[in-house]
């Protein structure tokens, strides 16, 4: 069996999945739509505001529109968000005080909020420990399961954040499943039931029938060049849950006392209610991409996880390569199949707020968009890529078969 059979024989093993997809995609591109009606969004709602963005009519509806979304109370939904690491950070610090404890339940964050939450090596940045905001982490089971006894015994009384991030990011893990969320979420509150329980949903919207606000969470964050932007969006972040916290975020976000009133939405606006209309199918594709590169990848011998039959909770696809070298080539591979720069060559090289190389695989239209194909991972074992992403399954597809291709050439995978 060719390069070529071999695609087309992955293609039918996978058609079940890709069906189950189109299910999720109808579903949440309904519930988009319904949520557009009941707000009755018109052209009127795209013209920019400047300055102080004062009676920012746009503005205002589209939050509306993603607290209908996900079932929140209010949502602030801000260009002036620029990723998902700052708006996380805005929601932790509009709700935490000096004095409180922030406990992530699902082992350490991103290396990119490690600087958020501050270190003895990183003192008077403005982190939560110069806040003194006390922070612990409770580590995940060796099978990636939440450690129930260890949650209970690090809660106490100055636990006031308890947060979870949904999806795996550069860990050997699982990503949790809403339905793992709503265990875990039922638990933590049955221990101290007065916590604000934040969840990082980057990378998770539209993947699933429901968000995590939905089963439990009083606060969800994410960035708008992941799933929520639909691929279009080219900047923004935002932070949807209970009103009361929604409010304190949006001091920390502009000012005390200007909160939610301030904030000009400049000539962003079109492109956000896009966005979020777009996302349902987007997000769709990406995960047929995904789905196909777990089994085509598997099928060379490459470990993938998740595998290409399990439920999928974010769109995240991790490849295990044996070397660090046929990591970075494979990366290099889907830069060249990009659509944007795709005659530069990305080599590891070290990058703020992560601890090893890191290789990024983007040649995106929107830098930085996760939800355009991306492979990146930090160079150290198990030498994982992070393939995430796609606007189109086609280019998925594309890509990956010519990365295979590209590997057999110099000799790094056998035929």
């Amino acid at each position: 069996m060719n390069i070529q059979e071999l695609k087309h024989h992955v293609e039918k093993e996978i058609k079940n999945q890709h069906e189950m997809v189109d299910e999720i995609v109808e579903y949440n591109q309904e519930k988009v739509l319904k949520a557009f009606h009941k707000l009755r969004v018109s052209d009127s709602h795209f013209n920019p505001t400047t300055g102080y963005g004062y009676d920012d009519f746009g503005r205002d509806t589209l939050e509306a529109l993603y607290a209908e979304i996900f079932k929140a109370e209010d949502a602030l939904v801000r260009p002036q968000l620029i990723s998902g690491t700052h708006a996380i950070t805005t929601a932790l610090f509009g709700v935490l005080r000096p004095g409180d404890e922030l406990l992530y339940i699902s082992g350490d964050p991103y290396d990119t909020l490690r600087d958020v939450i501050g270190s003895e090596d990183n003192k008077d940045t403005g982190s939560l420990s110069d806040f003194g905001i006390s922070y612990q982490t409770v580590p995940l089971e060796g099978s990636g399961a939440f450690s129930h006894d260890r949650i209970r015994a690090a809660i106490h009384e100055k636990t006031k954040v308890v947060a979870i991030q949904r999806s795996k990011g550069y860990e050997d893990r699982p990503s949790f499943t809403i339905g793992e969320l709503q265990s875990i979420i039922q638990f933590v509150r049955d221990t101290k039931d007065d916590v604000i329980i934040f969840v990082d949903n980057c990378y998770g919207e539209f993947v699933e029938m429901k968000e995590p606000l939905e089963v439990g969470a009083d606060m969800i964050a994410g960035s708008l060049i992941k799933n929520p932007g639909g691929g279009i969006a080219r900047v923004g972040g935002y932070i949807a849950g209970h009103e009361h916290l929604i409010e304190k975020c949006s001091y920390r976000l502009t000012a005390p006392g200007l909160g939610k009133e301030t904030g000009p939405s400049l000539n962003s606006l079109q492109e956000m209610y896009q966005g979020i209309f777009l996302a349902p199918h987007v997000v769709g594709e990406a995960l047929k991409g995904a789905i196909f590169t777990s089994k085509y990848l598997s099928e060379w011998g490459f470990d993938t996880s998740p595998a290409y039959d399990v439920k999928r909770t974010d769109l995240i696809q991790s490849v295990n390569f044996n070397t660090a070298e046929q990591m970075i080539r494979f990366c290099q591979s889907i830069q060249q199949a990009s659509p944007v720069n795709s005659h530069f060559k990305p080599e590891p090289s070290a990058m703020p707020g992560y601890e090893d190389e890191v290789i990024m695989a983007a040649g995106t239209f929107i830098q930085g968009a996760s939800l355009e194909l991306t492979a990146d991972g930090p160079i150290r074992p198990p030498y994982t890529a992070f393939v995430q992403g796609g606007l189109t399954y086609a280019h998925v597809k594309i890509a990956v078969v010519q990365a295979v291709e590209q590997l057999i050439e110099e000799g790094m995978v056998k035929l």
